[in-house]
């Protein structure tokens, strides 16, 4: 392969003149003869059996072109673009053949290329890191959620229906008099004051006792999903079978030692305390970096190809639905589940994709302006952390992640380091 000539045609798209000798043309044109011989027929040769010249003669002599310029383009398009230094990104390409035959093949493409974008300003911006306190409030908020998973539920017999109680019920609902479809359950668990219901309906359960059977009178709002009821009065029949409620457990010493690997409440107390802080504080830097990340977007300056978004979208529609197969879902039923089609669904990514593409553009050409290099040592730690992760070994991620990718993912961390180390940031209020 032979690049013969490289020019930009307009913004981000390059055309490439590229030479195939006629060696490599040849040897092409004659395994394209041999894959397809099998299925032509000559007069006067047996399927499959006429020579290559003959084939020739009989269909045209650029009867194999198609075959062996297929075969030859992808790698020697790679191989011009490498040569160009030019990083294409995938889009249309724009394929002409100069000519073809015995002195070999000559073609032109016209490629999309990833934008020369200019940044300033990227060394002192300005972030507002929230400072959260946890209080012994939010702590004793964890305290109860732990509570709740190990309570019990309990019979209650000495009292009536309170807010926060499970009432088991019989119901049956009647508009005008007249029973409807879908009013009628028996042995019910009804959870009171969770707004299970039609509004009004548990506050008339709350004050009554096991075995008490009475009346309800409710209004089905206006809009509710069936046509029929919406807005009508209703009156339903109730029988209260059993009234339960849910008993916490008493938090001391021993309720810690169950649910805890700690002695005592005020070590459980100090333990929470401080995961919850961790927590705030790791939120805190979240922000922070968001806040980074959405000043970098602003600050990039550059014409961006519309294909980079729209590769970006396409990733992250093929992340999303790998998403929902781990759940048991895919992606048309998602669609016929949310009333969305495709194209509103690509919209709903756009955003995200526009801020991904913008942002690693940033920090990308951030890593050049600063001559970012990742050791030795640094990148073969990345190789060693993604075999952990995946549990494979580490020749085999280095088989299938390109060294020169990696070598760009690590810049770009150390790129986003780099402006974190160089911002100001303040306490907000």
């Amino acid at each position: 392969m032979t690049l013969k000539a490289s020019n930009q045609v307009e913004t981000n798209r390059y055309q490439l003149e590229v030479e195939i000798d006629a060696a490599s043309f040849e040897n092409a044109l004659n395994q394209a003869y041999r894959k397809e011989n099998k299925k032509i027929t000559i007069p006067g040769f047996r399927k499959g059996k006429a020579p290559r010249a003959f084939v020739e003669k009989f269909y045209g002599e650029q009867v194999f072109y198609e075959d062996a310029i297929n075969a030859l383009y992808p790698d020697a398009l790679e191989a011009a673009v490498k040569e160009a230094k030019l990083d294409m990104i995938e889009d249309k390409i724009d394929f002409d053949l100069v000519s073809a035959g015995k002195d070999g093949l000559v073609f032109k493409a016209t490629i999309t290329t990833k934008p020369e974008v200019e940044i300033e300003g990227y060394k002192g911006i300005a972030a507002k890191k929230t400072k959260v306190a946890v209080t012994d409030e939010a702590v004793d908020g964890e305290i109860k959620k732990v509570q709740d998973r190990n309570s019990r539920m309990v019979t209650v017999e000495d009292r009536a229906a309170e807010n926060g109680d499970i009432a088991v019920i019989d119901f049956e609902g009647f508009v005008d008099g007249v029973a409807f479809e879908g009013g009628k359950g028996e042995n019910y668990s009804l959870s009171l004051g969770a707004g299970q219901f039609i509004p009004g309906f548990e506050d008339q359960v709350v004050g009554h006792k096991t075995g008490e059977e009475f009346d309800i009178t409710v209004t089905f709002p206006e809009d509710y999903q069936a046509e029929e009821l919406a807005g009508k009065e209703s009156v339903f029949k109730i029988k209260l079978h059993e009234i339960k409620m849910k008993e916490l457990p008493e938090v001391d010493d021993d309720f810690v030692k169950d649910v805890s690997d700690f002695d005592t409440l005020d070590e459980y107390k100090a333990d929470i305390k401080a995961k919850l802080e961790e927590t705030a504080e790791n939120n805190a830097k979240d922000d922070v970096e968001n806040q980074l990340i959405d000043q970098l977007v602003e600050l990039v300056q550059g014409e961006i190809p519309e294909a980079m978004y729209q590769n970006r979208i396409n990733e992250d529609i093929r992340e999303f639905a790998y998403r929902l197969q781990s759940q048991g879902l895919n992606l048309d039923t998602y669609l016929q589940y949310t009333g969305m089609n495709q194209e509103g669904l690509r919209n709903s990514f756009r955003p995200q994709a526009e801020r991904q593409v913008k942002v690693r553009l940033a920090l990308e050409k951030i890593a050049a302006l600063e001559n970012i290099q990742p050791s030795g040592e640094e990148i073969e730690a990345e190789f060693e952390k993604i075999a952990k992760g995946y549990e494979m070994e580490v020749e085999k991620v280095k088989a299938f992640i390109p060294q020169e990718d990696l070598v760009k993912d690590i810049a770009v961390g150390k790129a986003i380091q780099l402006v974190r180390d160089n911002a100001v940031v303040t306490d907000a209020e």
